[in-house]
């Protein structure tokens, strides 16, 4: 995942150019949960997710986005994985990049450090993000597969 510096800053600036799509930010609004995380070799080699646990630990996940003021939540509760809890910060530009701040109990213009993903197959009732790591040298999907609850 590819971490950021200044999001407040990037943000910002985005939004003063009019650049964020607010159709596909409304679309996410509500409650969510990952039913897939997908990529190659996932059957052999571990991915840690946002830096907080194996990314299969993310199926069964809950989040919650509000499109009004690009905040939200995310829950971690899958059996086996760490139980974690956090409030987020979101935006969609419309080149389809997702951004990510998890604050976890931090002020959002305080937290300098986030992920850039794309969103993909935005439907009324699923989406996916996508986030490219790099596994053993290649450039490697990660496919988040989103329903809504």
């Amino acid at each position: 995942m590819k971490k950021f510096l200044f999001l407040s800053m990037f943000v910002l600036a985005l939004a003063s150019c009019g650049s964020l799509d607010t159709k596909s930010q409304s679309g996410l609004k509500g409650n969510w949960t990952i039913t897939s995380v997908t990529y190659p070799s996932s059957d052999y080699i571990k991915v840690t997710s946002f830096d907080i646990a194996d990314s299969k630990c993310f199926e069964g996940s809950t989040w919650n986005f509000v499109s009004m003021s690009n905040k939200g939540t995310m829950s971690l509760t899958k059996a086996g994985c760490p139980a974690f809890s956090s409030p987020i910060v979101w935006t969609i530009t419309k080149d389809g990049t997702f951004t990510l701040k998890i604050t976890e109990g931090e002020k959002a213009k305080r937290v300098t450090e986030g992920y850039f993903l794309k969103v993909r197959n935005q439907t009324e009732s699923s989406f996916e993000l996508v986030d490219n790591v790099s596994v053993g040298g290649k450039n490697t999907e990660v496919v988040y597969q989103f329903s809504k609850m």
